[in-house]
């Protein structure tokens, strides 16, 4: 796929979130930011009996690359375990987007939904 395809991807799920919105009730919420850029990502998640994701959403405010990462990660984790969960890690976000070229400032950007989900994750392992 092209660079071109690329940035249209990402604003296109910028302007057109998968799973956005709130979860109530939930199995846990967690929220964080990005202290560099000021984006912040809410993720919330429903756990089935097995402690798999049954439902998960996200919010939040940020740049289209902290977005559309939410919206791909939290896409990418219906049905994972928990233990699934906390094996992913930055390089699974970037991978997902599928830029390759992303400077050290938006590699934070793409990464930040896969910490929020680990952190909240953490709360119920």
């Amino acid at each position: 796929m092209s660079a071109d395809m690329y940035r249209e991807m990402i604003l296109d799920l910028y302007e057109n979130p998968l799973n956005h919105g709130e979860l109530d009730p939930n199995t846990f919420s967690h929220e964080e930011d990005n202290p560099l850029c000021g984006d912040v990502v809410r993720i919330d998640v429903l756990l089935d009996e097995d402690k798999k994701i049954k439902d998960i959403k996200w919010s939040g405010d940020g740049c289209a690359i902290s977005m559309a990462s939410a919206s791909l990660v939290t896409d990418h984790v219906k049905g994972m375990t928990i233990e699934e969960v906390m094996a992913l890690d930055g390089q699974d976000a970037v991978d997902l987007l599928g830029v390759s070229n992303l400077s050290m400032g938006r590699v934070k950007c793409a990464t930040l939904p896969v910490v929020v989900l680990k952190g909240g994750a953490a709360t119920v392992q």
